[in-house]
């Protein structure tokens, strides 16, 4: 019996010094596909002090989905850049766009009234957010 057993633990041994180890390899690759035309939006009369942002399709991990045109307030300096989509080396790809450019730090838009004083650096309107910690605004 020992001679069995000695044998059998010795073939086992042996067969995994020899046969080659398995190895298990995941691989996931999400592509997302063309978004759907742009659907047509009536544009608004113009507003003052805002601008217009058109809508588009959005990506929320599943699906495109439509997100509606909307206002938002000017910021003086500033230049919105549309979303965008591009096809790239991994498939389709967002450039959700947003405000771009800016004055240069510490060279903002100063208020003609006066009033900056009351509020305290970086507390008016046209400093963008994050600029007042600077101490840009």
């Amino acid at each position: 019996m020992k001679k069995i057993i000695f044998a059998s633990l010795m073939a086992l041994g042996v067969s995994a010094v020899v046969l080659p180890v398995a190895q298990a390899q995941v691989s996931v690759n999400i592509n997302i596909g063309a978004p759907p035309p742009p659907r047509a939006e009536p544009m608004p009369p113009p507003r003052h002090g805002f601008v217009w942002i058109p809508g588009f399709w959005d990506w929320d991990g599943y699906r495109h989905f439509w997100r509606e045109g909307h206002w938002v307030r000017e910021r003086p300096g500033y230049v919105y850049a549309q979303p965008v989509w591009r096809q790239g080396p991994h498939g389709w790809e967002l450039d959700r766009g947003g405000w771009r450019g800016g004055p240069p730090p510490g060279r903002g838009p100063r208020h003609e009234d006066g009033d900056d004083d009351r509020r305290g650096p970086g507390r008016g309107p046209d400093c963008p957010p994050g600029h007042a910690r600077k101490g840009e605004c």
